[in-house]
Order: structure tokens, then sequence, then C-alpha cells
């Protein structure tokens, strides 16, 4: 009786220290991964992680969106989320493209307009 328990308690932990040397190999491999994802996304100049926030005008097509600061002109990557705008003083959170000059708005709202005399 002795020697099946010693046997059966010997191949319980022989299964369980193959099960997690499997757990710890995968989850090395997926933190590697995202690691070097994370290295090529920020080296390669794509879209910034964190939201920045600009203030300018909506082109009239909707499709553009024009820096007030440098005149400097964005594509909108995500052109429904500001329908209604088209032609209006804005200020829009999104995620910057410099490599294609675009941007993904997050959110937007109006700029105040002054009252004409």
């Amino acid at each position: 009786m002795r020697k099946l328990a010693s046997i059966t308690f010997a191949l319980l932990l022989v299964v369980s220290l193959t099960a997690l040397a499997q757990y710890g190999n995968q989850s090395s491999t997926s933190q590697q991964s995202q690691s070097s994802m994370s290295q090529q996304t920020s080296t390669t100049g794509k879209a910034t992680a964190k939201a920045v926030t600009l203030s300018g005008k909506i082109s009239d097509d909707g499709k553009t969106f024009v820096s007030g600061k440098d005149n400097k002109s964005w594509t909108i990557s995500n052109p429904d989320a500001v329908k209604g705008h088209k032609g209006h003083e804005v200020k829009v959170k999104a995620h910057e493209d410099a490599a294609k000059n675009e941007i993904h708005v997050v959110s937007l709202t109006m700029q105040k307009q002054e009252m004409k005399k």
C-alpha cells in the first residue's frame, strides 16, 4: 500500500511540475511577444499611444483637420467621429500618426465662437 501511495505521489508531482513548466514558458513567450510589439510600434513611429489635444478647424468635407496653431493639415482616419462639425472650430483629442500624417479622433468639443457685432 505504501509503495502504491509513493508511486502515485511521485507521478502527481511530475505531472504538476510539467504543467507548471509549460505555463511558465507560455507566459514568458507572450510577455516577449508583447514587449517586441510595443518596441516595434515605438520605433516605427506609428500612432501615439497617448491621445493629444489639438485645436483647429474641421474641413468642409469633414475628412481633414487643420491645426489652428501651425496650420498643419491632418487626414482624419475616422470621419464619422466629426460628423456634423464640418467647417467648425473644434478641439479634438486624437491619436496622431505622423508617418501617415493622420489622426484618429477620440473626442471632440466645440470651441466658443465669438459673437459678431
